[in-house]
């Protein structure tokens, strides 16, 4: 195991083992034991009872989050020539097809989101072997396989993410930016969570939020108490 840096040892010192933060507690602590030179992510892992093995327990969804997530998000829009006007004024960074297909093909995946029609699925079904292993491939139930391309430039630039529960049961996502207020950190993570229990699967038995922990990127991980958190 790898030696604590000296940083690391003063933000590992500030978190209590086996405590349980209030919600409030743990967005101010969050910033407090960020120690990177940079604007460090901010993440939020819920643990569910869930087995994702099965396809009725699989939870997926999208989430606006209040105030985005501090993130300049990268969109290409892979559309027909009458929306690529549309695309590029709702603030699309890339909007195109062949020539982007193309560009996929050989490699090419510098973008954080990918936006496409329902009518050009079929060329961007070819590219799953590239993106699906990336997160990329678009999706209808993420909102990124639409005719309403403008209006889905306009949410994920707002803000608007998809997540969904990995092998092991969790669901990981960014809530934001270290240089964000602890408000509103805590806006955000109340939404992500309002999401994911509305998704809860008719077939999970048992507790269904398991536990919450917020961190930043490469500092501890703090454990949120879910009855901090209305509805929970």
């Amino acid at each position: 195991m790898a030696k604590l840096t000296k940083k690391q040892k003063i933000a590992h010192a500030k978190v209590e083992p086996n405590k349980e933060y209030t919600l409030e507690e743990a967005t101010a602590l969050v910033k407090e034991v960020s120690y990177t030179k940079f604007d460090a992510s901010v993440d939020i892992d819920i643990r569910l009872g869930v087995d994702p093995r099965k396809s009725d327990q699989m939870v997926r969804g999208v989430v606006g989050l209040p105030h985005g997530t501090g993130k300049q998000v990268k969109v290409l829009v892979l559309c027909t020539p009458d929306r690529e006007a549309e695309a590029k004024e709702a603030g699309a960074d890339y909007v195109g097809l062949d020539n982007y297909i193309a560009d996929i093909e050989k490699g090419w995946t510098d973008i954080d989101v990918i936006i496409t029609m329902p009518t050009v699925m079929a060329k961007v079904g070819k590219l799953g072997r590239v993106l699906g292993p990336r997160g990329l491939m678009p999706n209808p139930k993420a909102g990124t396989v639409t005719m309403e391309v403008g209006k889905a430039v306009k949410e994920v630039k707002q803000g608007k993410i998809d997540f969904k529960v990995d092998k092991t049961g969790i669901v990981h996502t960014s809530v934001g930016k270290v240089s964000f207020t602890p408000d509103k950190i805590a806006d955000n993570v109340r939404e992500v969570l309002n999401v994911v229990q509305k998704l809860k699967p008719s077939s999970s038995k048992g507790t269904y939020i398991l536990s919450i922990y917020i961190t930043s990127t490469m500092a501890p991980g703090i454990k949120i108490n879910k009855s901090s958190i209305p509805g929970l």
